[in-house]
């Protein structure tokens, strides 16, 4: 008999650890080739990690709220064949990769404080770091977290313990100020932000914002502090897009069983216009300019609570229409149903959201980093507008839309930015009305 180490994976250029939410499988279970053991969180999304043999599980190295590193051992799998014994004594890390731009960024951000006082264990209660996190963050006190009713083993208060309480608690202290997520890494620098005094009515509600909040709102100001925000604006008539999809949409859901949207085929246009300009397919890393090989298209998706979350489209230059749309409609519908895996949104090189759907007819995202760039698709309209014929001018309804391209002008200058938007129009407008899918 041989043992395997079944370790937690790299999920992503910028995810170093994962939170155990669930084992899957108990000690002595028989497990087959690809069958998932145990679920984990990261700050965004939850997954599940397989097991790459077929064997017993013999041993679990960590319990349910524990934060496992990257590359650490999490079980042990008994296999049939000869191999040798693992050291099942401690976790263990093989590797532990470089902090990543994203993950020194983060470091490096300010910290402010919040005005809780920090949680801790006690002789007869053990909190783990992730429900300690999420009590710092939530402002959930130390006699409050005492006071939870575990379900934990031995009463112990679990990830989803904390989260019902905070969902039910009628009232919830204010927090005038937001800790930093990353803990226990020692910063280059502090600034403390000034307070602003909040004044609350008895008719005002407190609400507190979701962990996921909290990240993208760190985020986006990260963003605007960062990057040098410059936007150019265009028109693109859509016409022949509209007539159209509109001929061929009921086709292709029969035959592919899929919906045609308009998104694919923006987003088609989009890498066409990258790859013929490409840097604005960069990133920033200090003073140092990284090139892209891939095309990865972010594209901005809403949660059912109301966030924002962008799964990638790997290499969407190399995909037809019909790859794209499928794509497109898989991540889609994985957000909604909360299941995309943390590699779904990694590796993005450049972002596109579709304000439009909310009726807005153009937006000035923020650029997602550490990208340069970000178009947002405004609604499409059907207005008068002057078509030019040999034979004059005339008056004639079409069908419009307004790109607006959000991009960092410390690397991208007003020509690049405004000739990139215009070649994703030009491509829109010059769409084949007679086109075969």
């Amino acid at each position: 008999m041989a043992k395997f180490e079944l370790k937690l994976p790299k999920m992503g250029e910028s995810v170093a650890e994962a939170t155990l939410t669930s084992w899957l499988k108990e000690v002595g279970d028989t497990i087959e080739e690809d069958e998932a053991v145990l679920e984990i969180a990261t700050d965004k999304v939850d997954s599940e990690v397989p097991s790459e043999v077929r064997g017993v599980l013999i041993e679990k190295l960590f319990e349910v709220d524990d934060i496992i590193q990257v590359g650490q051992t999490i079980a042990v799998i008994e296999i049939q064949g000869e191999g040798a014994a693992v050291d099942t004594s401690a976790p263990k890390v093989e590797t532990v990769a470089a902090p990543t731009k994203e993950v020194i960024a983060a470091v490096e951000a300010p910290v402010l404080e919040v005005t809780s006082a920090e949680v801790q264990s006690s002789d007869t209660r053990f909190y783990s770091p992730l429900v300690k996190n999420i009590a710092g963050e939530e402002g959930v006190s130390q006699q409050e977290l005492d006071a939870i009713s575990g379900s934990g083993k031995d009463g112990r208060v679990t990830k989803n313990d904390i989260l019902q309480f905070i969902e039910n608690r009628s009232s919830q202290p204010l927090i005038t100020e937001v800790k930093q997520v990353i803990k226990e890494i020692p910063v280059k620098e502090s600034h403390a932000a000034s307070t602003v005094s909040v004044s609350v009515n008895g008719g005002d509600e407190i609400i507190e914002m979701s962990r996921m909040g909290k990240l993208i709102a760190h985020h986006m100001v990260e963003s605007v502090q960062t990057a040098a925000h410059v936007q150019s604006f265009i028109e693109a008539d859509v016409t022949n897009i509209w007539n159209w999809r509109k001929k061929v949409k009921d086709g292709f859901l029969k035959r592919e069983g899929e919906n045609l949207t308009f998104t694919p085929i923006f987003l088609e246009a989009v890498a066409k216009a990258l790859k013929d300009h490409p840097m604005l397919n960069i990133s920033i890393d200090g003073d140092k300019i990284i090139k892209r090989k891939n095309i990865n298209l972010g594209m901005a998706a809403a949660l059912p609570d109301g966030n924002l979350i962008v799964p990638v489209i790997k290499n969407a230059d190399q995909l037809n229409l019909v790859g794209m749309s499928k794509a497109v409609n898989d991540l889609a519908k994985r957000a909604r149903g909360g299941s995309l895996k943390p590699d779904d949104i990694q590796g993005g090189t450049y972002t596109v959201t579709n304000v439009g759907t909310f009726g807005s007819i153009m937006g000035t995202p923020i650029i997602n980093q550490p990208q340069v760039g970000i178009l947002a698709l405004g609604a499409i309209r059907k207005v008068p507008a002057v078509i030019e014929t040999p034979d004059g001018d005339f008056i004639g309804i079409r069908f419009k839309m307004f790109l607006s391209h959000s991009y960092d002008h410390r690397v991208v200058n007003g020509a690049l930015g405004g000739q990139f938007v215009k070649a994703v129009a030009d491509y829109l407008e010059a769409w084949d009305v007679n086109r075969e899918i």
